[in-house]
């Protein structure tokens, strides 16, 4: 997580009032020490749980569990169905097509 991209994006974040869930499947003991009891910031023990009650998920990392999405379920669990992906990690139509609002960052 030295040069991680997340770690801007989550202290931008909260330093504009946002709340953040995270989740990594490697790094999140790595993040807890990092970012410790940070107001506004909260781990998540499971990928699913990460995104309920959130406005939006935020893709950042390409681990092979977060490649083969069930878009139903992410799009039942977020409040508004609107994805970021800073990977790039899914052709735009399939999200499109399960009704999410879906922005692949640095895409035209």
């Amino acid at each position: 997580m030295r040069e991680a991209p997340s770690r801007v994006l989550i202290a931008e974040l909260l330093e504009r009032g946002a709340t953040v869930t995270a989740y990594d499947p490697v790094a999140m003991q790595e993040a807890e020490r990092i970012f410790g009891d940070t107001r506004g910031l909260t781990y998540a023990g499971r990928p699913k749980s990460a995104l309920d009650d959130a406005d939006a998920l935020v893709i950042v990392t390409e681990w092979k569990e977060f490649r083969s999405p069930d878009f139903e379920a992410i799009k039942t669990r977020l409040k508004q169905p609107v994805i970021f992906d800073g990977r790039n990690m899914f052709d735009p139509a399939v999200p499109r097509a399960a009704g999410i609002e879906y922005h692949g960052i640095g895409r035209p």
